[in-house]
C-alpha cells in the first residue's frame, strides 16, 4: 500500500534489497498469436453449472460480439508485460516510472493515461537530492537492457514519468492501471510482491500482466510463506477472450493455466492477506467453517495470490477488509482478468461483479471473492450467512 506522505524514507531503508536483486534478462516479447504456437496446456478447463454455464455463455456471447469489431489488444498486451518485467527490477516509485516510460515508448500512437498509485512529491523535497539521484541512475540502467532504448533520461524525466500517474480514470476511455509494487511489506520481508498492470476500456479491464519475483514457477499448495528451493520468478498475463498464460520472468514457454476444478469444499483451500491488519479473518474464518474447508488458509501478500489462483494452486480467495477501507482499483484489476480468463470468478461478497469503471476507489459490498464456477454458489452462501451472524452479534452487544 501507498505510505503516507513524508514517508518517502521509508523505502529507502529497502533500498539496498533493491539493489540486490538479481539483473534478469529484457523479456522480449512478440505478440501473443506468434506465442501461440508454444503454448501448452496445464489443466483441463472448468466444467460450469447449468445456471452458471448459461450466466458465462451470455457474457461470452456479448464479448465475441464486441471483440469483432475492437482491437486484439496484441501490441498492449507485448508493452505491458515488457513493462512490468523490466520494474520487477526496481522498487515503488522506480518501478512506476518504468512503466509509464516502457508503455509510452511501446505505444506512441495512443493517447496515454495511467491510474497508478504514486507520484514525486515527497521526491521533489531538497532532502531527497540523493534519492532522486540514486532513482535517476537506477531507471536508466533499467532501461539500458532493453535494446529499444537509446536515451538517457534526466532527473526530471523521471519525475514526470512517475507523475504520470494522475488519471483518475473512469468509464470512458483507456487507461492503464498500475500498482507499482503491490504488497510492499512483503517485498520490505523478501516474501511476495507483484507489479500489477492492467488495461481500462470503456470501464472494462480487457487485459492484465502480474510480474511476481518471488513466486515459485511450481505451485504452492499447501504452503504458507514457506521459501522454496525451486526457480522462482513468473509473469502472469491475459487478454480478453484469450485464457490466462504464465511464463518464467527471465522469459521462456507461456503455458496456459486454469482455475481449479474441484467442487468439493472439504478439497478447497483458500488464500488470505499475510498482514492481519487487510483483513477480517475472524470471518474469513467462519466462512471457510460453514463451508467445511479443511486445510488453513495461505496467507501471501500482493495480487500474487490471484496468479497462484489462476493456476490451481488454491481454490478460493477472500478479502475483507476493515470498515471504512476502500478499494483502489490499481490492487484488483490486473489479478481479476487474470482469474476470470483462468475461468475463475471475481465478485464481492453479494456476487456482483467487479465495477472499474468509477475511477481510482471500488464501490462494492464489504468484501471480495474469487473462486471457480463450482464453488461460487456455495461461497455465497457462507458469505451471507457469516455476514449476517456478525451483525446479529453487534446489534446485540
Amino acid at each position: 500500500m501507498r505510505p503516507a506522505r513524508g514517508c518517502c524514507c521509508h523505502f529507502n531503508n529497502a533500498i539496498n534489497n533493491c539493489f540486490n536483486l538479481r539483473y534478469r534478462r529484457t523479456l522480449k516479447t512478440p505478440s501473443l498469436a506468434a506465442e501461440f504456437p508454444f503454448v501448452a496446456v496445464a489443466s483441463p478447463p472448468t466444467r460450469l453449472s447449468l445456471s452458471l454455464r448459461r450466466r458465462l455463455l451470455t457474457v461470452a456471447s456479448s464479448s465475441a460480439a464486441t471483440m469483432s469489431s475492437s482491437p486484439s489488444y496484441d501490441k498492449e498486451l507485448a508493452a505491458a508485460k515488457k513493462a512490468v518485467s523490466l520494474a520487477s527490477r526496481l522498487c515503488q516509485a522506480r518501478s512506476q516510472a518504468v512503466v509509464s516510460l516502457v508503455l509510452q515508448r511501446e505505444l506512441p500512437a495512443d493517447p496515454f493515461s495511467l491510474v497508478a498509485e504514486e507520484d514525486s512529491g515527497d521526491l521533489r523535497d531538497d532532502s531527497a537530492q540523493d534519492i532522486r539521484a540514486r532513482i535517476t541512475e537506477l531507471v536508466n540502467d533499467t532501461l539500458s537492457t532493453d535494446e529499444s532504448s537509446s536515451s538517457t533520461l534526466s532527473v526530471e524525466q523521471v519525475l514526470k514519468a512517475i507523475d504520470c500517474g494522475v488519471s483518475e480514470g473512469g468509464a470512458t476511455g483507456r487507461h492503464w492501471v498500475l500498482d507499482p509494487i503491490d504488497g510492499t511489506k512483503g517485498f520490505v520481508r523478501g516474501d511476495q510482491y507483484a507489479i500489477a498492470l492492467g488495461l481500462l476500456d470503456g470501464g472494462k479491464v480487457v487485459l492484465g500482466a502480474l510480474a511476481c519475483p518471488n513466486l515459485p514457477l511450481t505451485s504452492i499448495a499447501g504452503a504458507n510463506q514457506q521459501p522454496s528451493s525451486g526457480e522462482v520468478g513468473c509473469i502472469f498475463f491475459a487478454k480478453l477472450g484469450s485464457g490466462t498464460y504464465m511464463q518464467p520472468l527471465e522469459g521462456g514457454p507461456a503455458v496456459e493455466v486454469h482455475v481449479t476444478a474441484t467442487e468439493n469444499p472439504e478439497e478447497a483451500s483458500f488464500f488470505e492477506s499475510y498482514e492481519a491488519a487487510h483483513s477480517l479473518r475472524g470471518l474469513t474464518g467462519s466462512i471457510a467453517e460453514k463451508l467445511g474447508v479443511k486445510a488453513p488458509p495461505v496467507r501471501i501478500d500482493s495480487q500474487a495470490k490471484y496468479g497462484a489462483l489462476s493456476r490451481g494452486d488454491g481454490a478460493i480467495y477472500m478479502r475483507f477488509p476493515h470498515k471504512g477501507y476502500r478499494e483502489k482499483i490499481w490492487d484488483h484489476a490486473a489479478g481479476c482478468i487474470v482469474v476470470t480468463e483462468a475461468g475463475g470468478l471475481v465478485t464481492d461478497a453479494a456476487g456482483k461483479d467487479l465495477d472499474f469503471s468509477k475511477g481510482r476507489f471500488l464501490d462494492l459490498d464489504t468484501g471480495i471473492i474469487s473462486t471457480n464456477a463450482k464453488l461460487m454458489p456455495l461461497l455465497l452462501k457462507a458469505v451471507k450467512e457469516s455476514l449476517k451472524e456478525g451483525e446479529s452479534c453487534s446489534s446485540s452487544m
